[in-house]
C-alpha cells in the first residue's frame, strides 16, 4: 500500500472540523468548524486570512467555482445561509511569516467581512452541504429536514426544492468537464439507502433515484463511464454501481469505519474515499497504468 507523505497542516480551530474545501484553482482553503467559527486558508503561505464567527456549529463552506474565489457560502446548525463577500472584508492573520501550512493560534481574530442571509425559517434542520451552481448565481443547500433545496442568490429566495426518502449523507457537484469536455455537471446526494442524481444545469430537475440494499453516507459519480461509486454508512465497505443498470459492480474493503465521503479526481481516473477510521484511501478508476498503481 502507497504511503503519501503530508504536505502541511492548517492550525487554529478550538472544536472538530466539520468540513474543508478547496477553491477550484486551490488558492484557498476554507473550513467549518465546531467552535462556531469557518476560515479561510492561503494554501501556498498557510496563513489563516478570514476568521468569520458565527452563533452556532459551521457543519458546511463552499466556493463558488472560479479561480481566486472571492466569496464564501457557509451554514450549519443557524439553518441559514450566509453569503461572505471576502474581497471587502479585513484580513485576519493567524501568524505572521509563515513559510508553510502550519500555524500558531496566537493571533487570531475575527474579520468584518461583510454578508448576508439567505433561508431564514426555511431550513427545518441542520445544514449539512452547500454546492454552488454551475452559473455561480445558484446555490444548493442539503438538510437535515430530508430537503434539498436550490436558491437564487440574486432574488435569495428558494426557486426549486427536492424532499428525499431519509436523511442526507452527503451533497456533491460532480464536474468531469476538464476530462470530458462538454459533459453538463450532475449533482450527487446520498439519502438514506437511496441514492438521488440531479441536473447540475437545471435546478431541481431529477435525473434518476436508484435504490440499494445498504444504507448509504457517500455517493460520487463518473459520468464519462457511467458507474458511481458509494461508501456505506452501516457498514464500512465502497461500492462500484452501474448507473444505467443499476446493479453492483464490485465491493472494496480496507475501512474499518463509516465511508462518509467519496470525490473522484478531476480526470476520473482515480478517487479517493474518506472514513471514520481516521484514513483517506485513493482507489485507482481505470484499467490503465496511472500514478503508483501498474
Amino acid at each position: 500500500m502507497a504511503h503519501v507523505g503530508r504536505i502541511g497542516t492548517f492550525v487554529g480551530h478550538k472544536g472538530a472540523v466539520w468540513q474543508s474545501r478547496l477553491a477550484s484553482d486551490a488558492s484557498y482553503a476554507a473550513t467549518g468548524s465546531a467552535d462556531f467559527t469557518a476560515k479561510v486558508w492561503d494554501t501556498q503561505s498557510g496563513e489563516c486570512i478570514h476568521t468569520l464567527p458565527h452563533n452556532h456549529i459551521v457543519r458546511a463552506v463552499a466556493f463558488p467555482n472560479q479561480p481566486n474565489p472571492q466569496v464564501l457560502a457557509t451554514g450549519g446548525f443557524e439553518k441559514i445561509l450566509r453569503i461572505y463577500d471576502l474581497a471587502h472584508g479585513a484580513s485576519s492573520i493567524c501568524s505572521s511569516n509563515s513559510s508553510s501550512p502550519t500555524n500558531s493560534d496566537s493571533n487570531i481574530g475575527s474579520t468584518n467581512a461583510p454578508w448576508y442571509e439567505i433561508g431564514s425559517g426555511v431550513h427545518g434542520g441542520t445544514i449539512k452541504s452547500i454546492v454552488w451552481g454551475a452559473d455561480n448565481n445558484t446555490l444548493i443547500s442539503a438538510a437535515d429536514d430530508k430537503t434539498v433545496r436550490w436558491w437564487d442568490i440574486r432574488a435569495r429566495t428558494p426557486i426549486a426544492a427536492h424532499t428525499l426518502d431519509g436523511p442526507i449523507g452527503s451533497c456533491e457537484m460532480n464536474d468531469l468537464s476538464a476530462a470530458v469536455p462538454y459533459r453538463d455537471p450532475v449533482l450527487s446526494v446520498a439519502a438514506g439507502k437511496s441514492v438521488y442524481f440531479f441536473s447540475g444545469i437545471n435546478p431541481g430537475q431529477l435525473i434518476k433515484q436508484i435504490e440499494t440494499p445498504h444504507d448509504i453516507a457517500s455517493v460520487a459519480i463518473n459520468a464519462a463511464e457511467r458507474k458511481f461509486v458509494t461508501g456505506g454508512s452501516g457498514d464500512t465497505w465502497v461500492r462500484i454501481y452501474s448507473f444505467d443498470e443499476e446493479k453492483e459492480l464490485e465491493l472494496h474493503k480496507g475501512h474499518h469505519g463509516p465511508v462518509w465521503s467519496v470525490s473522484f479526481a478531476p480526470n476520473g481516473k482515480l478517487y479517493a474515499t474518506g472514513s471514520e477510521d481516521g484514513t483517506v484511501k485513493l482507489w485507482k478508476f481505470t484499467k490503465d497504468a496511472y500514478g503508483l498503481w501498474s
